[in-house]
């Protein structure tokens, strides 16, 4: 059984740990929304290609997503604290890294660093939230949790184009890294302070096999989906595509055993026999993959597509944030509560149907389409999507052991970022390949059309994840027996003194 310090459910600290915890995952969504704010200047100054723009964007979603499983299993055998302190550090020196890049590759090697650092980061708050706080008070913290990321997509793209048109110090967009390293020292002495440790009973190894295949699968999926539009589709990435789910077999074969022979693998598979951890991730999955479709054509639309300034393009992001704060508050406090699963799927078809409305807009009006016209549909699809992802957290984590809380936080956190990095990849398929040959900013005239076929597949995904949340019990409080978890695992030690 889970041993916990009596006193970690009564902590006067809890709270203050909470904020702290919250700083770190505002500053992970602030992280990816202000980039996309800043590609065409990025773009125009380090003359980035196209396939370099996407994996300015992808390529921290995709070692985000690669990862986090490893992050979060870190945090059980090693202590959720002291790999968050460890990833806090490591995300400030790389966005210092991405601050001062002088090229597009470095840039790129910086966002994919940055990435890693977040993967260590960000599990954490989750199983550090799991296991500090008590079942009563989790679905009030989970609101809060997903209001504060809706407020990092908020300000992101406000912070970026305050930044970007402001040209401090003539560092064009290079502020938008530089910002995170007064917010991460704080953040860095705060935890230190404030969080206290959750680790394990005894001392077990990582999954070092197991991390491998696990990237290798991961890693020989998107790469090819990423660079193959740009390389005309060479024989070796339609190889690696089919590669990539053999090697994910193998390593759930792996997995089973290091399971069988009283190991800790680096994936706990007993996890997925809940029905709410397993039907959660798909919808996890499909959830990411809409927004990773949707962020990258979207900021590329409004800059070049319609010449708005990076300031009129976070303005008018404004009412999607919003809008998703009002959803995850609303549904956590009011409507799932009393409904259930059914107000995670209306969530689905309301996104899907905003999805619709700006494609037909879109279409319609083209370049010439007004500012109340782009900002309309955001509303629908900001109350939708906040509908989904703060209660699905919830969800997903409501039943699973403390002892494998970094486990299952770091799968939750892995599903929808290899998403958003799938769906990244996949516009060079369903926006960029209606642009022809060269970069997009030569293209503006064709970027409106392309963007509202894009929208048609943000629309489907949307769509398909309300059909995934049938999986999902009906109501929060919906327990399904399970397999009994492997005796050999090591157990979480919740600790109110910071080690």
């Amino acid at each position: 059984m889970l041993r916990t310090n009596p006193s970690s459910t009564v902590d006067p600290r809890r709270w203050a740990a909470l904020a702290v915890l919250l700083i770190a995952s505002f500053m992970d969504a602030v992280d990816v929304t202000v980039v996309h704010i800043a590609l065409p200047d990025i773009q125009a100054e380090t003359g980035a290609s196209t396939s370099q723009i996407q994996w300015i964007t992808g390529g921290y979603a995709l070692a985000f997503a690669l990862g986090l499983i490893t992050g979060g299993r870190l945090g059980d055998l090693y202590g959720c604290r002291r790999i968050f302190l460890a990833g806090v550090a490591a995300f400030t020196a790389t966005s210092l890294l991405c601050g001062v890049a002088g090229s597009p590759d470095v840039l790129l090697a910086g966002r994919i660093l940055q990435g890693a650092a977040a993967a260590l980061m960000v599990p954490q708050v989750l199983s550090i939230i799991h296991v500090t706080f008590s079942e009563r008070e989790r679905g009030k913290v989970f609101g809060i949790y997903g209001s504060v990321m809706a407020l990092g997509t908020l300000a992101g793209p406000l912070v970026g184009a305050l930044l970007v048109q402001g040209d401090f110090f003539g560092l064009g967009w290079r502020p938008i890294f530089l910002v995170n390293l007064p917010l991460g020292v704080a953040g860095l002495i705060a935890a230190a302070l404030l969080v206290g440790e959750s680790k394990a009973e005894r001392a077990a190894r990582l999954d070092l096999v197991g991390m491998v295949l696990a990237t290798i699968g991961l890693l020989a999926l998107v790469l090819p989906l990423t660079q193959g539009r740009e390389l005309g589709w060479p024989a070796w990435t339609l190889v690696s595509m089919a590669t990539s789910l053999p090697v994910l077999a193998v390593f759930v074969l792996w997995e089973r055993r290091v399971t069988r022979r009283g190991g800790s693998p680096l994936v706990v598979l007993s996890l997925f026999t809940r029905r709410a951890f397993a039907g959660g991730q798909g919808a996890q999955v499909l959830f990411g993959l809409a927004s990773g479709v949707f962020f990258l054509a979207w900021t590329l639309y409004l800059q070049l597509g319609l010449g708005f300034s990076p300031l009129k393009a976070g303005l008018a992001g404004m009412p999607l944030s919003v809008a998703m704060m009002a959803g995850a508050g609303l549904s956590m406090q009011v409507l799932v509560p009393r409904f259930g699963r059914r107000v995670l799927q209306a969530g689905g078809i309301l996104a899907a149907a905003g999805m619709v409305l700006f494609a037909l807009l879109a279409t319609r009006h083209g370049a010439d389409i007004a500012l109340w016209q782009t900002v309309l549909p955001l509303v629908p699809m900001g109350l939708g999507m906040g509908m989904i992802i703060a209660p699905l957290t919830d969800l997903i984590l409501a039943d699973v052991p403390h002892e494998h809380a970094g486990s299952a936080s770091g799968l939750t956190s892995t599903t929808i970022q290899l998403g958003q990095a799938v769906g990244v990849a996949l516009s060079s398929i369903v926006f960029f390949d209606h642009l022809g040959p060269g970069g997009p900013a030569g293209q503006a005239a064709r970027i409106p059309d392309a963007f509202a076929g894009s929208l048609w597949y943000v629309a489907a995904a949307f769509t398909a994840t309300a059909l995934a949340l049938t999986a999902l019990p009906k109501r929060a409080g919906t327990k399904r027996s399970t397999a009994t978890e492997p005796e050999q695992e090591p157990q979480l030690q919740a600790s109110s003194v910071p080690a």
